[in-house]
């Protein structure tokens, strides 16, 4: 006797629709293990953890309001007698504030417990990899642009010739930015340290935010001087 029967139309498997976007997943079916791991050894409330959250998120803050506001008003130039010594002292102040970041996320991931899922061999030589890559970016990219280049130069006037689009940003147009959150991420994964990949996460965010402000700024500064150089 055939076992063969046809099924209602409203019991076929209907395929998902990609355009329904997230309101086609079965949340209920996803593994969040690894996410629950991350909060549970995760401290939200520890000092240390608001202090880095607080140097994550100031510092590109900080120098994307002094620079436009030199770029509007010319204040810091006229106030050390040079864009270039200006430039370099922003560029120092930066530098501090970003030592002080990767110190108060170092003093987070010691405060808080390590996660043994991550405490691996495979896991440390992961790290080491993103860190060593992170490097390479970050150096590499400050040896294209050079100090001023690096440190907001257009902003006070100090504008490249032209486009860099050699190496490293023949791979990314922040390299700088992604370097240094490859270096975050490569030593959280050393120190296998859950706060550290939280932090890392934050770093990620506050940098494609700041990404999406410069970009356009940054464009713009150089569309002026080419409608300017036209009218000359």
């Amino acid at each position: 006797m055939s076992s063969d029967v046809t099924a209602p139309a409203d019991e076929l498997s209907v395929p998902l629709d990609c355009c329904g976007g997230l309101n086609n997943v079965d949340y209920s079916k996803m593994d969040l293990t690894f996410m629950e791991g991350l909060l549970k050894f995760t401290n939200f409330h520890d000092s240390s953890f608001c202090v880095a959250v607080v140097a994550i998120i100031f510092n590109p803050f900080f120098w994307n309001v002094v620079a436009r506001w030199e770029h509007r008003t010319r204040t810091l130039s006229r106030l050390f007698g040079s864009p270039y010594l200006a430039c370099y002292c922003l560029g120092f102040v930066i530098i501090l504030l970003n030592v002080y970041r990767s110190h108060s996320m170092t003093v987070a991931m010691k405060n808080q417990a390590k996660w043994e899922v991550m405490d691996r061999t495979d896991v440390f030589y992961a790290g080491v990899v993103l860190m060593v890559l992170g490097t390479v970016l970050v150096v590499s990219s400050f040896l294209a642009l050079g100090f001023t280049g690096t440190f907001l130069g257009d902003y006070f006037g100090i504008l490249m010739d032209e486009k860099v689009t050699g190496f490293p940003f023949n791979l990314t147009e922040n390299p700088m930015y992604w370097g240094s959150t490859a270096n975050y991420l490569g030593l959280a994964l050393i120190g296998a340290s859950p706060v550290g990949l939280v932090l890392t996460a934050i770093v990620a965010a506050v940098y494609k935010l700041a990404i999406h402000f410069e970009g356009p700024f940054t464009e713009l500064i150089y569309q002026q001087r080419s409608q300017h150089s036209k009218h000359e």
